[in-house]
C-alpha cells in the first residue's frame, strides 16, 4: 500500500461501513464511502469520509469513486440488490485497485451456501477468478441482529421469536470491520478465508438476558413458531428465501451452536469483544 493509501468502502451506512470508515481513518487512510443519494443513514459516517454518490446496481457510477483506490472494501447489499451486475462492479475494481476485502458469509465456509444461490460464494469465486489481492472475512451472525428484538424490549419484558435455544458466536461489527482494515493496510493476509466470530457462545435467550441485565430489568424469552416469525420477516422486508434460510439455520443452531474462532485477537492483538460489552454501548436502543 501507499503511505496514505485510498479505500473505497461500500454499502458504507450498515452495520459494519461506518466501523471501517472509522478504522481506516485511525489508521491513516484516505476513506471513500459509496452512498445512495437519498440514503438516510449517512450522517452514521465519521467526520474525514468522502462520501461519494454511486449505486452497485449501475457500475458506471463507481468510475469517480474508484478513481485512484489503492483498496475496497467489499460489501453486497443482498437485501435489497441482486448480483446481476456485480461481475461488472468486480471488473472496475480490478482496473483501479490492488487489494479487496469481502465481507462473505459462515454459511460460505461450513458448506451450506452454494455458489448458484447467487449470493457470498458466488462472490468469492467472482473474486478468486481476478488479479485481485483478496480477503474473506466469513462472518458468523452480527451482535446488531439482536436490534432486532429492540421494539418488544421497549415495549414490554417478552421478547418471542423463534428458536431461543439456537446457540451463536456472534461478532461485534467493530470488530469484523477492524479485521477487514488491517488486511486491506497490511501485508500478510492476501489468500485468506477468515471465519470471524465472537469470543463466546451464546444462545439467543441468554442474549436477551444480558441486554435486560444490562438495562436492569428481567426480560423473558417466548419461543413462536417459525411460520409467524416468517410472515413477520417477509413484511418487514426480508426476501422470502433470506427468511427461510436464516430460520433454517437457527434450528441448526439448537442442535450444534455456531462455529467460532480466534481470528480477531490474532489479526488485531487484542481480545475480541464480547455480547455484554455490545449490549452496553447499545443499550439506548433497547430503552
Amino acid at each position: 500500500m501507499t503511505a496514505q493509501p485510498t479505500v473505497l468502502v461500500t454499502a458504507a451506512t450498515g452495520n459494519v461501513g461506518p466501523h471501517a470508515c472509522a478504522h481506516l481513518l485511525r489508521s491513516g487512510a484516505r476513506v471513500r464511502a459509496l452512498v445512495l443519494k437519498d440514503d438516510p443513514h449517512v450522517t452514521r459516517l465519521p467526520d474525514g469520509v468522502e462520501v461519494h454518490h454511486g449505486d452497485l446496481a449501475v457500475p458506471e457510477s463507481l468510475d469517480g469513486a474508484l478513481e485512484g483506490v489503492d483498496g475496497v472494501f467489499w460489501m453486497w447489499p443482498f437485501f435489497t440488490l441482486d448480483v446481476r451486475t456485480a461481475p461488472e462492479v468486480l471488473r472496475r475494481i480490478e482496473e483501479r485497485a490492488r487489494r479487496i476485502v469481502l465481507v462473505s458469509s459462515v454459511g460460505v465456509h461450513i458448506g451450506l451456501e452454494p455458489v448458484d444461490n447467487n449470493c457470498h460464494a458466488y462472490l468469492e469465486q467472482l473474486i478468486e477468478r481476478t488479479g485481485l489481492e483478496w480477503t474473506f472475512l466469513r462472518t458468523t451472525g452480527f451482535m446488531a441482529n439482536a436490534l432486532g428484538f429492540a421494539a418488544q424490549i421497549r415495549a414490554g419484558d417478552v421478547v418471542r421469536f423463534p428458536y431461543g435455544a439456537a446457540a451463536r458466536t456472534s461478532v461485534h461489527e467493530g470488530d469484523l470491520a477492524e479485521v477487514g482494515v488491517r488486511a486491506l493496510l497490511e501485508d500478510g493476509h492476501a489468500g485468506q478465508k477468515y471465519l470471524v466470530s465472537g469470543p463466546e457462545v451464546l444462545t439467543q435467550e441468554q442474549q436477551v438476558q444480558i441486554i435486560g441485565d444490562v438495562l436492569g430489568r428481567t426480560l423473558r424469552w417466548e419461543d413462536v413458531h417459525a411460520d409467524e416469525a416468517r410472515k413477520r420477516m417477509v413484511a418487514a422486508g426480508w426476501p422470502p428465501s433470506y427468511a427461510d434460510g436464516a430460520l433454517d439455520y437457527f434450528a441448526r443452531l439448537t442442535r450444534e451452536p455456531e462455529v467460532g474462532s480466534s481470528v480477531v485477537a490474532q489479526v488485531t492483538g487484542r481480545p475480541a469483544r464480547t455480547f455484554r460489552q455490545w449490549a452496553e454501548e447499545h443499550a439506548g436502543a433497547f430503552r
